[in-house]
């Protein structure tokens, strides 16, 4: 069973039916996205009150692409973008602040900032020293699944059985989290939707999302205006607004407890909406 209770050191986090939304805010210049609108700490501070306003429960502050063929920063340069916002919002959200980064160096940074949340894309297998981090702190954790690296994650992705591999991926993960003294109430786990995969292994872990509830861990799902919603549309450039929450919905029916996006308040609505017409019932 999926403990419904995700422990973050300071506080907790309670998962009922309805999932929770992490906010995405990328001080980065070249993310897919949204790369170069939050570079100014400042305006990525106000962007971040915002979804605080529109109805956020977590804001995941990241500060180096992983799009597919992006280059990786340095560890000065991660933290210099990062620091900032995160100092500048500590004192300001009642909500926790997630850090997404696979460095060490800028993880503890970002956690004595106030940083409340570790999420990894690298599943804490990126950088040595990560586990230490993960061991010396009480910061809720988030390992994702992800083939190879952000420079040849999309070259050739195979699997034999897309959703068994990665569901194993995420145990053995958590397990050795669990070998770490790590407390399991602090884990959650993202299948990596993006990393990796083609349009076609993105389209069938999200059919079978609820697979992953055998981790017995949250399930964070981070979907949002990625490159199949338009390879679904039919138009690669077409605003993937309304596809992104067309997967929200999904994903919540199939039992997700947290979903990573762009757009906050569309699908802070949308969940309202559907728990209210018996969509999570």
């Amino acid at each position: 069973m999926v403990s419904r209770i995700w422990h973050l050191g300071k506080r907790q986090l309670t998962l009922n039916h309805q999932p929770l939304v992490m906010g995405i805010l990328n001080v980065t210049p070249d993310s897919f996205s949204d790369g170069g609108k939050h570079a100014n700490p400042q305006v990525a501070i106000e962007n971040a009150l915002n979804m605080l306003h529109d109805g956020a429960d977590i804001i995941d502050i990241g500060g180096e692409s992983t799009r597919p063929y992006s280059d990786p920063v340095g560890v000065n340069q991660e933290i210099d973008r990062v620091l900032p916002v995160i100092e500048g919002l500590a004192s300001e959200l009642t909500i926790p602040i997630s850090i997404d980064t696979s460095k060490a160096k800028v993880a503890k940074i970002a956690l004595d900032a106030g940083a409340e949340i570790l999420n990894d894309v690298t599943g804490l297998q990126g950088d040595p020293e990560m586990i230490n981090i993960a061991m010396n702190s009480d910061v809720g954790l988030c390992l994702m699944h992800m083939q190879g690296n952000p420079q040849n994650m999309q070259d050739n992705p195979f699997y034999e059985d897309v959703v068994s591999e990665i569901v194993d991926y995420l145990i053995a993960r958590r397990d050795f989290c669990l070998a770490a003294g790590i407390d399991p109430r602090r884990i959650c786990l993202d299948p990596g939707i993006g990393f990796g995969k083609t349009h076609e292994h993105n389209l069938t872990l999200l059919k079978n999302a609820a697979r992953f509830q055998e981790t017995g861990c949250p399930i964070l799902i981070g979907h949002s205006r990625k490159g199949f919603i338009g390879q679904i549309l039919g138009d690669k450039s077409a605003d993937r607004t309304a596809g992104t929450l067309g997967v929200s919905l999904a994903m919540a029916a199939a039992g997700a407890q947290i979903l990573r996006v762009h757009d906050v308040k569309p699908t802070v609505d949308a969940l309202k909406l559907f728990h209210a017409a018996g969509g999570l019932e």
